[in-house]
């Protein structure tokens, strides 16, 4: 679960809760939302003033949508796309050239503004840009990154 929210008070008089989240448009389309370890099944929501305001089913006054004020709202990470990856997936991966060179292990993935980058350790700091000619394959199972980059680089 990841955490995307937290319920900031009651809104209104039939139980909606506001709440202040970063990507209203992710929580907004989750169909379950976790709160405090329970599953709540969401009835609507929308955005108002900068804040996201749900119904949620078995939440019926503002008294019981006040008595979840403060807690975090928790829904299952989706998946990337094809192609896309979690920065977080990469990190500790180990990266090899396609002559089967370890070059060294992600330690962190960062954005230069131009592209993103993967920061390496080994035998010396590496920084690799995350761009196609590069990347040539990312196996999250075998928890390795082949690259189109020479050792001597």
């Amino acid at each position: 679960m990841i955490e995307y929210g937290r319920i900031s008070g009651s809104y209104g008089v039939r139980g909606w809760l506001k709440v202040v989240v970063d990507e209203p448009e992710l929580l907004a389309a989750a169909p379950l939302w976790w709160i405090g370890g329970v599953a709540w099944a969401v009835k609507g929501s929308r955005s108002h003033s900068g804040t996201l305001v749900a119904k949620l089913d078995g939440i019926e006054n503002p008294e019981q949508a006040q008595q979840l004020k403060g807690k975090s709202v928790e829904i299952p990470r989706p998946q990337p796309g094809e192609g896309s990856y979690y920065w977080s997936d990469l990190v500790g991966l180990e990266v090899v050239n396609e002559q089967g060179q370890m070059l060294g292990v992600v330690q962190r993935m960062f954005s230069n503004g131009a592209h993103d980058v993967m920061a390496l350790a080994g035998e010396r700091e590496r920084l690799l840009p995350w761009v196609p000619p590069v990347v040539k394959k990312v196996d999250l199972q075998a928890r390795r990154i082949e690259v189109a980059w020479g050792a001597d680089w």
